[in-house]
Protein backbone atom coordinates (compact mmCIF):
# COMPACT_ATOMS: atom_id res chain seq x y z
CA UNK A 1 0.00 0.00 0.00
CA UNK A 2 2.83 2.43 0.89
CA UNK A 3 4.54 1.68 -2.43
CA UNK A 4 1.34 2.46 -4.28
CA UNK A 5 1.00 5.80 -2.46
CA UNK A 6 4.60 6.67 -3.25
CA UNK A 7 4.09 5.73 -6.90
CA UNK A 8 0.92 7.82 -7.22
CA UNK A 9 2.55 10.78 -5.47
CA UNK A 10 5.64 10.60 -7.68
CA UNK A 11 3.40 10.33 -10.72
CA UNK A 12 1.47 13.49 -9.79
CA UNK A 13 4.69 15.40 -9.09
CA UNK A 14 6.20 14.22 -12.39
CA UNK A 15 3.02 15.22 -14.26
CA UNK A 16 3.09 18.71 -12.78
CA UNK A 17 6.79 19.12 -13.49
CA UNK A 18 6.52 17.81 -17.07
CA UNK A 19 3.58 20.11 -17.90
CA UNK A 20 5.42 23.07 -16.38
CA UNK A 21 8.61 22.38 -18.34
CA UNK A 22 6.68 21.95 -21.60
CA UNK A 23 4.83 25.23 -20.92
CA UNK A 24 8.13 27.06 -20.36
CA UNK A 25 9.71 25.46 -23.43
CA UNK A 26 7.00 26.98 -25.69
CA UNK A 27 7.97 30.60 -24.90
CA UNK A 28 11.23 30.64 -26.86
CA UNK A 29 9.65 28.53 -29.61
CA UNK A 30 6.94 31.19 -30.22
CA UNK A 31 9.66 33.30 -31.86
CA UNK A 32 10.09 30.77 -34.67
CA UNK A 33 6.69 29.06 -35.05
CA UNK A 34 3.02 29.88 -34.73
CA UNK A 35 1.77 29.42 -31.16
CA UNK A 36 -1.22 27.34 -32.22
CA UNK A 37 1.10 24.65 -33.64
CA UNK A 38 3.28 24.34 -30.52
CA UNK A 39 0.84 22.18 -28.56
CA UNK A 40 2.79 19.13 -29.73
CA UNK A 41 5.48 20.07 -27.21
CA UNK A 42 3.26 18.61 -24.50
CA UNK A 43 2.90 15.23 -26.23
CA UNK A 44 6.23 13.70 -25.06
CA UNK A 45 5.29 14.48 -21.46
CA UNK A 46 1.85 12.88 -21.93
CA UNK A 47 3.45 9.81 -23.55
CA UNK A 48 6.00 9.44 -20.74
CA UNK A 49 3.40 9.74 -17.97
CA UNK A 50 0.98 7.30 -19.63
CA UNK A 51 3.68 4.75 -20.37
CA UNK A 52 5.10 4.73 -16.87
CA UNK A 53 2.14 5.49 -14.58
CA UNK A 54 -0.81 4.33 -16.65
CA UNK A 55 -3.79 5.71 -18.50
CA UNK A 56 -5.33 7.64 -15.59
CA UNK A 57 -2.31 9.87 -15.02
CA UNK A 58 -1.75 10.06 -18.78
CA UNK A 59 -5.28 11.41 -19.23
CA UNK A 60 -4.69 13.83 -16.38
CA UNK A 61 -1.45 14.97 -18.04
CA UNK A 62 -3.25 15.53 -21.36
CA UNK A 63 -6.01 17.60 -19.71
CA UNK A 64 -3.48 19.55 -17.66
CA UNK A 65 -1.44 20.18 -20.83
CA UNK A 66 -4.51 21.44 -22.68
CA UNK A 67 -5.40 23.73 -19.78
CA UNK A 68 -1.85 25.08 -19.47
CA UNK A 69 -1.58 25.65 -23.23
CA UNK A 70 -4.88 27.54 -23.20
CA UNK A 71 -4.06 29.60 -20.09
CA UNK A 72 -0.45 30.57 -20.86
CA UNK A 73 -0.21 30.67 -24.64
CA UNK A 74 -3.57 31.02 -26.43
CA UNK A 75 -4.94 34.56 -26.44
CA UNK A 76 -6.31 36.03 -24.30
CA UNK A 77 -3.34 34.88 -22.17
CA UNK A 78 -4.01 34.40 -18.45
CA UNK A 79 -7.64 33.34 -18.96
CA UNK A 80 -9.35 30.04 -19.77
CA UNK A 81 -11.06 31.55 -22.82
CA UNK A 82 -10.11 31.63 -26.51
CA UNK A 83 -10.51 34.78 -28.58
CA UNK A 84 -10.01 33.22 -31.99
CA UNK A 85 -12.51 30.48 -32.86
CA UNK A 86 -9.94 28.69 -35.00
CA UNK A 87 -7.88 28.11 -31.86
CA UNK A 88 -10.77 26.03 -30.47
CA UNK A 89 -10.26 23.58 -33.28
CA UNK A 90 -6.51 23.47 -32.62
CA UNK A 91 -7.01 22.98 -28.89
CA UNK A 92 -9.62 20.26 -29.43
CA UNK A 93 -7.31 18.50 -31.90
CA UNK A 94 -4.47 18.73 -29.42
CA UNK A 95 -6.64 17.33 -26.60
CA UNK A 96 -7.81 14.47 -28.83
CA UNK A 97 -4.25 13.64 -29.90
CA UNK A 98 -3.14 13.75 -26.27
CA UNK A 99 -5.88 11.33 -25.25
CA UNK A 100 -5.04 9.01 -28.16
CA UNK A 101 -1.35 9.13 -27.22
CA UNK A 102 -2.20 8.33 -23.60
CA UNK A 103 -4.42 5.44 -24.69
CA UNK A 104 -1.77 3.98 -26.97
CA UNK A 105 0.85 4.35 -24.28
CA UNK A 106 -1.42 2.53 -21.82
CA UNK A 107 -1.99 -0.27 -24.32
CA UNK A 108 1.76 -0.59 -24.91
CA UNK A 109 2.33 -0.52 -21.17
CA UNK A 110 -0.26 -3.24 -20.65
CA UNK A 111 1.22 -5.40 -23.36
CA UNK A 112 4.71 -4.95 -21.93
CA UNK A 113 3.41 -5.86 -18.47
CA UNK A 114 1.63 -8.91 -19.91
CA UNK A 115 4.79 -9.96 -21.75
CA UNK A 116 6.83 -9.52 -18.59
CA UNK A 117 4.28 -11.53 -16.60
CA UNK A 118 4.33 -14.32 -19.16
CA UNK A 119 8.12 -14.30 -19.22
CA UNK A 120 8.12 -14.54 -15.43
CA UNK A 121 5.68 -17.45 -15.58
CA UNK A 122 7.84 -19.18 -18.22
CA UNK A 123 10.94 -18.66 -16.08
CA UNK A 124 9.08 -19.99 -13.05
CA UNK A 125 7.86 -23.03 -14.99
CA UNK A 126 11.41 -23.72 -16.21
CA UNK A 127 12.75 -23.40 -12.66
CA UNK A 128 10.07 -25.72 -11.30
CA UNK A 129 10.82 -28.20 -14.08
CA UNK A 130 14.50 -28.20 -13.12
CA UNK A 131 13.64 -28.77 -9.47
CA UNK A 132 11.20 -31.61 -10.16
CA UNK A 133 12.83 -33.38 -13.08
CA UNK A 134 16.53 -33.00 -12.32
CA UNK A 135 16.43 -34.96 -9.05
CA UNK A 136 16.20 -38.71 -8.65
CA UNK A 137 12.98 -38.80 -6.66
CA UNK A 138 9.98 -36.48 -7.04
CA UNK A 139 8.98 -36.74 -3.39
CA UNK A 140 12.37 -35.44 -2.29
CA UNK A 141 12.20 -32.49 -4.74
CA UNK A 142 8.75 -31.25 -3.69
CA UNK A 143 10.05 -29.25 -0.72
CA UNK A 144 12.59 -27.34 -2.84
CA UNK A 145 9.95 -26.81 -5.54
CA UNK A 146 7.47 -25.38 -3.03
CA UNK A 147 10.13 -23.04 -1.61
CA UNK A 148 11.00 -21.75 -5.09
CA UNK A 149 7.30 -21.19 -5.81
CA UNK A 150 6.85 -19.34 -2.50
CA UNK A 151 9.82 -17.08 -3.23
CA UNK A 152 8.83 -16.35 -6.84
CA UNK A 153 5.24 -15.35 -5.99
CA UNK A 154 6.04 -13.75 -2.61
CA UNK A 155 3.70 -16.15 -0.80
CA UNK A 156 3.58 -16.33 2.99
CA UNK A 157 3.78 -20.14 2.84
CA UNK A 158 3.71 -22.93 0.26
CA UNK A 159 3.88 -26.72 0.38
CA UNK A 160 3.30 -29.51 -2.13
CA UNK A 161 2.00 -32.83 -0.82
CA UNK A 162 1.44 -35.98 -2.86
CA UNK A 163 -2.12 -37.18 -3.10
CA UNK A 164 -5.14 -35.40 -1.66
CA UNK A 165 -4.64 -33.19 1.41
CA UNK A 166 -7.11 -31.12 3.39
CA UNK A 167 -6.03 -27.54 4.16
CA UNK A 168 -5.28 -26.64 7.77
CA UNK A 169 -6.35 -23.40 9.40
CA UNK A 170 -5.01 -20.45 7.45
CA UNK A 171 -4.40 -22.49 4.29
CA UNK A 172 -5.89 -22.86 0.83
CA UNK A 173 -5.63 -26.14 -1.10
CA UNK A 174 -5.28 -26.29 -4.89
CA UNK A 175 -5.65 -29.69 -6.54
CA UNK A 176 -2.88 -30.68 -8.96
CA UNK A 177 -4.52 -33.05 -11.43
CA UNK A 178 -3.16 -34.78 -14.52
CA UNK A 179 -4.68 -34.76 -17.99
CA UNK A 180 -7.01 -37.61 -17.03
CA UNK A 181 -8.39 -35.66 -14.07
CA UNK A 182 -6.65 -37.72 -11.38
CA UNK A 183 -5.33 -35.73 -8.46
CA UNK A 184 -1.61 -36.40 -8.19
CA UNK A 185 -0.74 -33.82 -5.54
CA UNK A 186 -2.04 -30.83 -3.58
CA UNK A 187 -0.61 -27.31 -3.44
CA UNK A 188 -1.11 -25.72 -0.01
CA UNK A 189 -0.68 -21.95 0.29
CA UNK A 190 -1.56 -19.31 2.87
CA UNK A 191 -5.06 -17.86 2.70
CA UNK A 192 -3.77 -14.26 2.85
CA UNK A 193 -3.37 -14.06 -0.94
CA UNK A 194 -4.25 -11.05 -3.02
CA UNK A 195 -7.06 -11.74 -5.48
CA UNK A 196 -4.71 -11.22 -8.44
CA UNK A 197 -2.19 -13.73 -7.05
CA UNK A 198 -4.92 -16.29 -6.35
CA UNK A 199 -6.26 -15.99 -9.89
CA UNK A 200 -2.74 -16.38 -11.26
CA UNK A 201 -2.20 -19.47 -9.12
CA UNK A 202 -5.46 -21.09 -10.23
CA UNK A 203 -5.25 -20.28 -13.94
CA UNK A 204 -1.52 -20.29 -14.72
CA UNK A 205 0.76 -21.72 -12.05
CA UNK A 206 -1.27 -24.68 -10.74
CA UNK A 207 -1.96 -26.24 -14.19
CA UNK A 208 1.71 -25.98 -15.19
CA UNK A 209 2.83 -27.35 -11.82
CA UNK A 210 0.31 -30.19 -12.07
CA UNK A 211 1.68 -31.20 -15.47
CA UNK A 212 5.25 -31.17 -14.15
CA UNK A 213 4.34 -33.23 -11.07
CA UNK A 214 2.51 -35.76 -13.25
CA UNK A 215 5.53 -36.07 -15.57
CA UNK A 216 7.90 -36.43 -12.61
CA UNK A 217 5.75 -39.10 -10.96
CA UNK A 218 5.39 -40.98 -14.24
CA UNK A 219 9.17 -40.80 -14.60
CA UNK A 220 9.58 -42.25 -11.10
CA UNK A 221 7.24 -45.07 -12.01
CA UNK A 222 9.14 -45.72 -15.25
CA UNK A 223 12.48 -45.71 -13.41
CA UNK A 224 11.10 -48.08 -10.77
CA UNK A 225 9.84 -50.41 -13.49
CA UNK A 226 13.21 -50.26 -15.22
CA UNK A 227 15.00 -51.06 -11.97
CA UNK A 228 12.59 -53.91 -11.30
CA UNK A 229 13.05 -55.21 -14.83
CA UNK A 230 16.82 -55.00 -14.43
CA UNK A 231 16.59 -56.82 -11.12
CA UNK A 232 14.42 -59.52 -12.68
CA UNK A 233 16.81 -59.83 -15.61
CA UNK A 234 19.71 -60.02 -13.19
CA UNK A 235 17.84 -62.61 -11.18
CA UNK A 236 17.18 -64.65 -14.30
CA UNK A 237 20.83 -64.42 -15.30
CA UNK A 238 21.87 -65.42 -11.82
CA UNK A 239 19.39 -68.28 -11.83
CA UNK A 240 20.69 -69.50 -15.18
CA UNK A 241 24.27 -69.27 -13.96
CA UNK A 242 23.29 -71.00 -10.74
CA UNK A 243 21.69 -73.88 -12.61
CA UNK A 244 24.71 -74.15 -14.87
CA UNK A 245 27.12 -74.13 -11.94
CA UNK A 246 25.02 -76.43 -9.81
CA UNK A 247 24.49 -78.90 -12.63
CA UNK A 248 28.24 -79.30 -12.94
CA UNK A 249 29.64 -78.66 -9.48
CA UNK A 250 26.97 -80.67 -7.65
CA UNK A 251 26.99 -83.51 -10.13
CA UNK A 252 30.76 -84.07 -9.84
CA UNK A 253 30.91 -84.83 -6.08
CA UNK A 254 27.57 -86.61 -6.19
CA UNK A 255 28.81 -88.88 -8.98
CA UNK A 256 31.98 -89.62 -7.01
CA UNK A 257 30.00 -90.39 -3.83
CA UNK A 258 27.52 -92.65 -5.63
CA UNK A 259 30.31 -94.48 -7.46
CA UNK A 260 32.27 -94.99 -4.25
CA UNK A 261 29.14 -96.13 -2.46
CA UNK A 262 28.45 -98.81 -5.08
CA UNK A 263 32.04 -99.94 -4.97
CA UNK A 264 32.02 -100.24 -1.18
CA UNK A 265 29.23 -102.80 -1.50
CA UNK A 266 31.55 -105.18 -3.30
CA UNK A 267 32.93 -108.02 -1.17
CA UNK A 268 36.13 -108.35 -3.19
CA UNK A 269 37.67 -105.07 -1.99
CA UNK A 270 40.77 -105.05 0.11
CA UNK A 271 41.01 -103.02 3.31
CA UNK A 272 43.23 -100.48 1.58
CA UNK A 273 40.76 -100.04 -1.26
CA UNK A 274 37.89 -99.63 1.19
CA UNK A 275 39.85 -96.97 3.03
CA UNK A 276 40.54 -95.10 -0.21
CA UNK A 277 36.90 -95.22 -1.25
CA UNK A 278 35.78 -94.12 2.21
CA UNK A 279 38.21 -91.21 2.06
CA UNK A 280 36.85 -90.25 -1.36
CA UNK A 281 33.29 -90.23 -0.01
CA UNK A 282 34.31 -88.00 2.90
CA UNK A 283 36.32 -85.65 0.65
CA UNK A 284 33.59 -85.28 -1.97
CA UNK A 285 30.97 -84.89 0.77
CA UNK A 286 33.00 -82.07 2.31
CA UNK A 287 33.32 -80.48 -1.12
CA UNK A 288 29.57 -80.75 -1.62
CA UNK A 289 28.93 -79.25 1.83
CA UNK A 290 31.28 -76.35 1.10
CA UNK A 291 29.44 -75.60 -2.14
CA UNK A 292 26.09 -75.62 -0.36
CA UNK A 293 27.48 -73.28 2.30
CA UNK A 294 28.66 -70.88 -0.39
CA UNK A 295 25.31 -70.93 -2.14
CA UNK A 296 23.62 -70.22 1.17
CA UNK A 297 26.03 -67.35 1.91
CA UNK A 298 25.47 -65.86 -1.54
CA UNK A 299 21.68 -66.04 -1.19
CA UNK A 300 21.83 -64.29 2.20
CA UNK A 301 24.10 -61.55 0.86
CA UNK A 302 21.98 -60.88 -2.19
CA UNK A 303 18.81 -60.83 -0.10
CA UNK A 304 20.37 -58.28 2.27
CA UNK A 305 19.93 -60.55 5.29
CA UNK A 306 23.49 -60.28 6.57
CA UNK A 307 23.60 -58.34 9.85
CA UNK A 308 27.12 -58.24 11.31
CA UNK A 309 27.54 -58.81 15.05
CA UNK A 310 30.16 -56.16 15.64
CA UNK A 311 32.73 -56.61 18.39
CA UNK A 312 36.47 -55.99 18.76
CA UNK A 313 38.37 -58.65 16.81
CA UNK A 314 42.01 -59.32 15.98
CA UNK A 315 42.70 -59.55 12.28
CA UNK A 316 45.60 -61.89 13.00
CA UNK A 317 43.32 -64.35 14.80
CA UNK A 318 40.72 -64.08 12.03
CA UNK A 319 43.33 -64.84 9.37
CA UNK A 320 44.77 -67.78 11.32
CA UNK A 321 41.26 -69.26 11.67
CA UNK A 322 40.67 -68.73 7.93
CA UNK A 323 43.96 -70.51 7.15
CA UNK A 324 42.94 -73.48 9.28
CA UNK A 325 39.54 -73.69 7.57
CA UNK A 326 41.05 -74.06 4.09
CA UNK A 327 43.39 -76.88 5.18
CA UNK A 328 46.43 -75.34 3.52
CA UNK A 329 49.62 -77.36 3.45
CA UNK A 330 52.28 -76.23 5.92
CA UNK A 331 54.29 -73.30 4.62
CA UNK A 332 51.84 -72.44 1.86
CA UNK A 333 50.53 -69.34 3.66
CA UNK A 334 52.99 -66.71 4.92
CA UNK A 335 51.25 -64.35 7.34
CA UNK A 336 52.85 -61.04 8.35
CA UNK A 337 51.08 -58.78 10.85
CA UNK A 338 52.38 -55.35 11.87
CA UNK A 339 52.56 -55.30 15.72
CA UNK A 340 51.03 -51.80 15.70
CA UNK A 341 47.86 -53.04 14.02
CA UNK A 342 44.86 -52.16 16.22
CA UNK A 343 41.81 -54.34 16.74
CA UNK A 344 38.89 -54.05 14.35
CA UNK A 345 35.22 -53.75 15.28
CA UNK A 346 33.50 -56.25 13.01
CA UNK A 347 31.86 -59.68 12.81
CA UNK A 348 34.71 -62.19 13.26
CA UNK A 349 32.77 -65.12 11.75
CA UNK A 350 31.87 -63.20 8.60
CA UNK A 351 35.42 -61.94 8.13
CA UNK A 352 36.74 -65.49 8.60
CA UNK A 353 34.44 -66.68 5.80
CA UNK A 354 35.57 -63.78 3.60
CA UNK A 355 39.30 -64.37 4.10
CA UNK A 356 38.89 -68.14 3.80
CA UNK A 357 37.45 -67.58 0.34
CA UNK A 358 40.29 -65.22 -0.57
CA UNK A 359 42.91 -67.72 0.62
CA UNK A 360 41.19 -70.57 -1.17
CA UNK A 361 41.18 -68.58 -4.40
CA UNK A 362 44.82 -67.53 -4.02
CA UNK A 363 45.98 -71.09 -3.23
CA UNK A 364 44.09 -72.43 -6.23
CA UNK A 365 45.96 -70.17 -8.66
CA UNK A 366 49.33 -70.06 -6.84
CA UNK A 367 50.16 -73.66 -7.72
CA UNK A 368 53.16 -74.69 -5.64
CA UNK A 369 54.13 -71.11 -4.77
CA UNK A 370 53.25 -69.82 -1.28
CA UNK A 371 50.56 -67.18 -0.68
CA UNK A 372 51.67 -64.05 1.18
CA UNK A 373 49.25 -62.33 3.56
CA UNK A 374 50.18 -59.00 5.16
CA UNK A 375 48.31 -56.81 7.65
CA UNK A 376 49.30 -53.24 8.42
CA UNK A 377 47.90 -49.82 9.08
CA UNK A 378 48.11 -47.17 6.36
CA UNK A 379 46.93 -43.81 7.63
CA UNK A 380 43.34 -44.19 8.72
CA UNK A 381 42.89 -47.64 7.12
CA UNK A 382 43.71 -51.21 8.09
CA UNK A 383 44.91 -52.96 4.95
CA UNK A 384 45.10 -56.71 4.32
CA UNK A 385 46.81 -57.95 1.15
CA UNK A 386 46.43 -61.53 -0.05
CA UNK A 387 49.02 -62.07 -2.80
CA UNK A 388 49.81 -65.01 -5.01
CA UNK A 389 52.36 -65.61 -7.78
CA UNK A 390 49.90 -67.14 -10.19
CA UNK A 391 49.16 -66.23 -13.80
CA UNK A 392 47.52 -62.91 -12.90
CA UNK A 393 44.26 -61.47 -14.15
CA UNK A 394 43.92 -59.60 -17.48
CA UNK A 395 42.96 -55.93 -17.13
CA UNK A 396 39.65 -56.49 -18.89
CA UNK A 397 38.57 -59.13 -16.36
CA UNK A 398 39.55 -57.39 -13.12
CA UNK A 399 36.16 -55.69 -12.78
CA UNK A 400 34.35 -59.02 -13.28
CA UNK A 401 36.12 -61.29 -10.79
CA UNK A 402 33.75 -60.31 -7.97
CA UNK A 403 30.65 -61.25 -9.98
CA UNK A 404 28.91 -64.46 -8.85
CA UNK A 405 29.83 -67.55 -10.91
CA UNK A 406 32.41 -65.64 -12.95
CA UNK A 407 35.54 -67.65 -13.68
CA UNK A 408 38.50 -66.13 -15.46
CA UNK A 409 39.60 -67.13 -18.91
CA UNK A 410 42.72 -68.75 -17.40
CA UNK A 411 40.78 -70.91 -14.93
CA UNK A 412 41.16 -73.89 -17.20
CA UNK A 413 40.67 -77.19 -15.42
CA UNK A 414 41.07 -75.67 -11.94
CA UNK A 415 38.25 -76.55 -9.61
CA UNK A 416 36.00 -73.71 -8.50
CA UNK A 417 32.49 -72.32 -8.72
CA UNK A 418 33.19 -68.63 -9.15
CA UNK A 419 31.45 -67.85 -5.84
CA UNK A 420 34.36 -67.26 -3.47
CA UNK A 421 35.30 -63.70 -4.42
CA UNK A 422 31.66 -62.60 -4.67
CA UNK A 423 31.00 -63.91 -1.14
CA UNK A 424 34.21 -62.33 0.16
CA UNK A 425 33.21 -58.96 -1.31
CA UNK A 426 29.73 -59.20 0.26
CA UNK A 427 31.02 -60.00 3.77
CA UNK A 428 33.78 -57.37 3.59
CA UNK A 429 31.37 -54.61 2.52
CA UNK A 430 28.81 -55.69 5.13
CA UNK A 431 31.48 -54.98 7.75
CA UNK A 432 32.32 -51.53 6.40
CA UNK A 433 35.32 -52.51 4.27
CA UNK A 434 36.23 -52.32 0.60
CA UNK A 435 37.96 -54.85 -1.59
CA UNK A 436 39.87 -54.48 -4.81
CA UNK A 437 42.24 -56.33 -7.08
CA UNK A 438 45.76 -55.49 -8.26
CA UNK A 439 47.19 -57.75 -10.91
CA UNK A 440 49.57 -57.94 -13.81
CA UNK A 441 49.40 -60.91 -16.20
CA UNK A 442 52.25 -63.31 -15.47
CA UNK A 443 53.21 -61.57 -12.21
CA UNK A 444 50.48 -62.68 -9.82
CA UNK A 445 47.49 -61.10 -8.14
CA UNK A 446 46.92 -59.17 -4.92
CA UNK A 447 43.46 -58.95 -3.39
CA UNK A 448 43.45 -55.83 -1.21
CA UNK A 449 40.97 -55.45 1.65
CA UNK A 450 40.81 -52.30 3.78
CA UNK A 451 38.74 -51.19 6.76
CA UNK A 452 38.51 -47.90 8.66
CA UNK A 453 41.05 -48.07 11.49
Amino acid sequence: MLNRRLTARSGLLTTALAVALATLAIYPLEQVAPTVSLGVVYLPAVLLIAAYWGFALGLLASLASAAAFNFFHLPPVGRFTIANSSNWVALAAFALVAVVVATMAELARGRAAEAERRRGEADLAAALARELLAGERTEAALKATAERLRSALALSAAAIELGERQPAAGQLALALTDSAGHRRATLLVGDDLAEETLVRLRTQVAPALAALVAVALDRDAAVAQAVEAAALRRSNELGTALLRAVSHDLRTPLTAIVTAGHALGSGSLSAEEREQLSGAVVEEGARLGALIDKLFDLSRLQAGRVEPRREPVSLEEVLLAAEDSVSADPGMVHLTVDPATPTLVADAAQLERAFANLLENALRYAGEQPVNVSVRRLGSRLVVRVSDRGPGIPAGEQELVFEPFYRGSDAGALKGTGLGLAIAKGFVEANGGVIGVESLPGQGTSLVVSFPA
